[in-house]
């Protein structure tokens, strides 16, 4: 089993950058594939981005190909997500996931893949 604490939220103006971090307790980090989600208020909670292994190919939300970047780093069991040239319309709740074993690159989009999840972190993006 693993805990997951996300980090790195706040407020920022259109067109900054934030990063995002998630940390995981436990052991086997690597053996995780993580994914970022968010959650605008009222609306459903959607795939943002996915990395199978470290050194992997990414999988991007089409919303943030060419903003978002995912990134993870085993030796600290900590995963990242990288927004640059944010716009209001990322203002929501970003949650990290976490599943434990194999999930196919289509699967990653689906959050009912991951078995972990953390608290979520608020990112507000103001005009």
């Amino acid at each position: 089993q693993v805990q997951l604490a996300e980090s790195g939220g706040g407020l920022v103006q259109a067109g900054g950058s934030l990063r995002l971090s998630c940390a995981a307790s436990g052991s086997a980090f690597s053996n995780y594939r993580m994914g970022w989600f968010r959650q605008a208020s009222g609306k459903e909670r959607e795939f943002v981005a996915a990395l199978r292994w470290s050194g992997g190919s990414p999988y991007l939300a089409d919303c943030v190909k060419g903003r978002f970047t995912i990134s993870r780093d085993d030796a600290k069991n900590t995963v990242y997500l990288q927004m640059n040239s944010l716009k209001p319309e990322d203002t929501a709740v970003y949650y990290c996931a976490a599943r434990f074993g194999y999930a196919s690159a289509s699967s990653l989009k689906d959050e009912g893949v991951y078995q972990y999840w953390g608290q979520g972190t608020q990112v507000t993006v103001s005009s």
